[in-house]
């Protein structure tokens, strides 16, 4: 039996790899030699995704997949740790971004969103890949945002400072036993989600994403 090519390199697990700093960190894993599995719901910018991949001589495997969905990432978990046994280097990069609005005008349904995608997915996340991250003596990588308390953000804010304090209380419960658990604090970065927050913003001032995934990578 011919032996799967990707099972011989480490493997990355980006969830919320279409666009932004999840794709741009899929193409530097890539070019450094890791299999990628790039996990999102917009199948076509995942197959775009695919193609730079394969331009840059690496190889990926496709997640059409919505993180909100809990039977949908067992079921990857489970794939997974079928197929490759582990994971080397998950990298959390879905969000829910909600429009800006003042705190006296939140959105019911935007605020369901945000708290699906940004709090409660993480925390599905976390129980089902920290045995593969394990298994491999992986790390764990996401990544914090200033926004959190800043006007109009309520939403936004809310929701990612939740994030990031289970994020935090997991880095503190993981430091002996493991698996290593890191947070970034990307330089804002001329991003469609950035954009969203500040459409006016000079964007020529802002920080190339590819640049920001290489520092973010190499600081690990």
């Amino acid at each position: 039996m011919t032996q799967d090519p990707t099972q011989t390199k480490k493997l990355a697990l980006i969830t919320g790899a279409s666009r932004g700093l999840g794709a741009a960190l899929a193409e530097a894993l890539a070019a450094d030699g890791y299999h990628v599995m790039a996990v999102a719901r917009t199948t076509g910018a995942l197959e775009e995704l695919d193609d730079r991949v394969q331009g840059l001589g690496g190889t990926a495997s496709l997640g059409p997949l919505d993180v909100t969905d809990p039977d949908q990432m067992a079921h990857l978990a489970q794939s997974v740790g079928a197929r490759w046994g582990g994971v080397d280097l998950w990298a959390h990069c879905a969000i829910h971004a909600a429009p800006l609005s003042p705190a006296g005008h939140i959105d019911a349904k935007e605020l369901a969103n945000s708290t699906a995608v940004n709090l409660t997915a993480t925390a599905q996340l976390i129980g089902l890949i920290e045995p593969l991250l394990l298994a491999r003596k992986g790390t764990a990588l996401f990544f914090d945002d200033a926004q959190a308390g800043a006007k109009f953000f309520g939403i936004y804010g809310a929701t990612k400072a939740a994030q990031m304090a289970l994020v935090r209380s997991w880095q503190a419960e993981t430091v002996r036993i493991g698996p290593r658990v890191e947070i970034a604090h990307p330089k804002p970065m001329a991003t469609a989600l950035r954009a969203r927050f500040f459409p006016g913003e000079d964007r020529d001032a802002l920080s190339d994403r590819h640049s920001e995934a290489r520092r973010i990578l190499d600081a690990l």
